[in-house]
């Protein structure tokens, strides 16, 4: 158990089966490298490091933006002092009172029940 709670870190590597790279999220959003890399210091989008290499879960994108409902969570997480390897593992993993991975669960319309999970891990 990380720190009493509940939930436990997994390997972030093998959770998700597509990760954009810095340039593939320009092409991707259609916006220069510095507002790519804006968008992740300002947590609208989360990337961590997979083989030196900074990538972000190809779900945290819906329709050319970063979803808009991702970035509460990942204040909520950081709050909970998740790593950010910590909280796309989260993101990416099957939460058993979701049913489902939280990212999905947030793509499905279902913030509020997400974000309350979340805070619970405070």
């Amino acid at each position: 158990m990380r720190d009493g709670r509940a939930w436990q870190s997994g390997d972030v590597a093998a959770t998700s089966p597509e990760w954009l790279t810095v340039p593939d999220l320009v092409d991707l959003l259609n916006l220069p490298q510095s507002r790519v890399r804006r968008l992740i210091e300002d947590r609208h989008l989360l990337a961590v490091r997979r083989d030196g290499i900074l990538c972000v879960p190809a779900s945290f994108v819906r329709d050319g933006e970063p979803l808009p409902e991702l970035r509460g969570t990942l204040h909520l997480l950081a709050d909970a002092v998740f790593s950010d390897d910590e909280a796309v593992d989260w993101l990416l993993n099957v939460d058993d009172s979701l049913g489902c991975p939280p990212i999905d669960a947030l793509r499905a319309g279902r913030k509020t029940e997400v974000r309350r999970i979340a805070q619970a891990l405070a």
